[in-house]
């Protein structure tokens, strides 16, 4: 009869340790859960981050491209402009 009480009290001591390791492992999960979920969130916010760079560069580059552009014509003008000084002194030389 003793060794079936103690039979009897280390099933129960088992049992208690199972139960015990399953809400170790429950909470860990849960944590993991947890974890898992604040990733997904920054990789979100890096997106948006991302996307916002993306945006503001291709405006930074458009934004060159148009000063660019402007400085070109206005090469070309004074360029024309210096031709034309150019044929007056040459007619007048002659």
């Amino acid at each position: 009869m003793d060794s079936d009480n103690r039979a009897d009290e280390q099933r129960r001591v088992d049992a208690e340790s199972v139960r015990e390791l399953r809400e170790t492992s429950r909470v860990a999960a849960e944590e993991l859960r947890r974890l898992a979920e604040n990733v997904r969130h920054a990789a979100e916010a890096a997106r948006g981050a991302a996307e916002e760079a993306r945006q503001a560069a291709v405006a930074a580059l458009s934004a060159t491209a148009e000063a660019l552009s402007g400085n070109l014509e206005q090469m070309k003008a004074l360029e024309e402009i210096r031709q034309t000084f150019r044929d007056i002194r040459d007619l007048q030389e002659k």
